[in-house]
């Protein structure tokens, strides 16, 4: 089994779902033994949406054949429990200035945290290498499964902790595989995660990380049967999945990524997302990612004093802790039709409030929340490659909030809490709009 990634164009359609729009491009496009792992819009005009799709390749097409599309759609009536449920987003490989290197989103999540009941988010804006300061009322999710719990075909339970396994690379120089190795040690030491196997992948999987053509960070992976075999043999013994493994980017990606100044693209974390997404699907799992160092020289370096966004990039060994801490309580993936009506101990696409995101990106988070009616708040300062106009997607009124940053988000998020109309509290006030209808017998 292979994932490789590409690109193609969608023209602008006539009225009607833009979800089942892409599903029947997409459909198109799949020959026999592929399915569609990620989707997003990376630019859009007047005639065409350029998108980018991740794809899985199964020489046996078995999966391919009884894969769930990732473009299923459930629409889930409003559930109004009282609680303000948000989903922060900050989609991998885009270069996002806030979210888009090391856990650096962190500030914005933890504020977010203070307002609402729950924040549900992801890998990409919280993992920070060897520091995860995810707030207690978080839930850390993979993407695919943010994903999937937006179009309303899967749902989250909050768990006390999860048996995690772990798997690494059978690297060739053994130093890095003993500091994977003491990492999870360490979390079990320190915040007591339940990991009772560690595996060592031989042959390793192998992830190759690229540029698409609009500048996202994307990949290839080959060797994934192997992992697929070990993860079906020890599914009863595990809940979670976290995998370090090597990731081969050209040798001077090194310092230029770290001397670009945040100017330069994540060149890891959309391979990551790809892989992860695999598993989460296929398993129903949480997963998680971290790299592994290629080797000492690389290891070694000495970057000098880098970004703040990157810093906990230059700091680390083995970049793991943050995987292992984010899984520990990550929740369980809800896909039973029965379950997902259970009530408030479900999270469900129809208790989710908000999500929000940077402004011009438009993938399936954006495009179900569009079709559930959900909130989407939008913000300005969190730049990056996409080069999409979302007002100009069928907004119900004042579902669509642009905002300048997340200073501005909050405050939305506070109007909402309090059941205040947010363009109440801006100057001017618009006029209310007055219908005169008569009626004629």
């Amino acid at each position: 089994m292979n994932i490789k990634e590409e690109a193609f164009s969608v023209p602008i359609g006539a009225n009607g779902s833009l979800i089942e729009h892409f599903n029947r491009a997409v459909k198109g496009r799949l020959s026999d033994n592929a399915f569609a792992l990620r989707f997003a819009v990376v630019a859009s005009d007047g005639a065409n949406y350029e998108c980018e799709l991740g794809l899985m390749y199964d020489n046996e097409g078995g999966r391919a054949r009884s894969a769930e599309s990732i473009f299923r759609f459930v629409k889930r009536p409003p559930r109004n429990a009282g609680k303000l449920n948000v989903v922060v987003l900050v989609p991998t490989g885009i270069g996002a200035e806030i979210g888009g290197h090391a856990g650096d989103a962190t500030p914005v999540i933890q504020m977010i945290a203070q307002i609402c009941d729950t924040v549900i988010t992801h890998p990409n804006a919280v993992n920070a290498s060897d520091i995860n300061e995810i707030p207690s009322n978080a839930l850390y999710v993979e993407g695919s499964v943010l994903c999937r719990l937006l179009m309303g075909t899967v749902g989250l339970q909050t768990v006390r902790t999860n048996r995690q396994l772990v798997v690494i690379d059978a690297h060739q120089d053994p130093v890095f595989v003993n500091s994977a190795i003491n990492a999870v040690n360490a979390a079990r030491s320190s915040y007591g995660i339940d990991c009772r196997k560690i595996i060592t992948l031989e042959p390793p999987i192998r992830l190759r990380s690229r540029y698409s053509d609009s500048g996202r960070a994307v990949g290839q992976i080959e060797n994934l049967d192997y992992l697929y075999h070990v993860l079906s043999e020890c599914r009863a013994e595990y809940d979670a999945v976290a995998i370090s493994s090597v990731i081969t980017v050209p040798s001077e990606y090194h310092q230029q990524y770290f001397d670009s100044r945040g100017t330069m693209v994540n060149p890891w974390g959309g391979v990551e997302a790809m892989l992860t997404h695999a598993i989460s699907s296929e398993f129903n799992v949480p997963s998680a990612h971290s790299p592994m160092f290629e080797s000492e020289d690389i290891a070694n370096k000495d970057v000098g004093i880098v970004d703040p966004r990157m810093a906990a990039e230059a700091i680390s060994v083995t970049f793991l802790q943050c995987v292992l801490k984010g899984l520990h309580r990550s929740p369980r993936i809800v896909t039973s039709p029965s379950e997902l009506l259970c009530g408030p101990s479900i999270v469900s696409a129809s208790d989710i409030s908000c999500v929000i995101i940077p402004d011009k990106c438009l993938g399936l988070p954006t495009l179900a929340a569009l079709e559930q009616g959900t909130t989407v708040i939008a913000v300005r300062e969190n730049c990056n490659l996409m080069k999409n106009d979302l007002a100009a997607l069928p907004w119900a009124a004042g579902q669509l909030h642009i905002v300048e940053n997340y200073w501005e988000a909050a405050g939305v998020l506070c109007a909402m809490k309090a059941g205040v109309a947010p363009e109440a509290v801006r100057r001017p006030l618009s006029f209310v709009n007055v219908e005169r209808r008569k009626y004629t017998p």
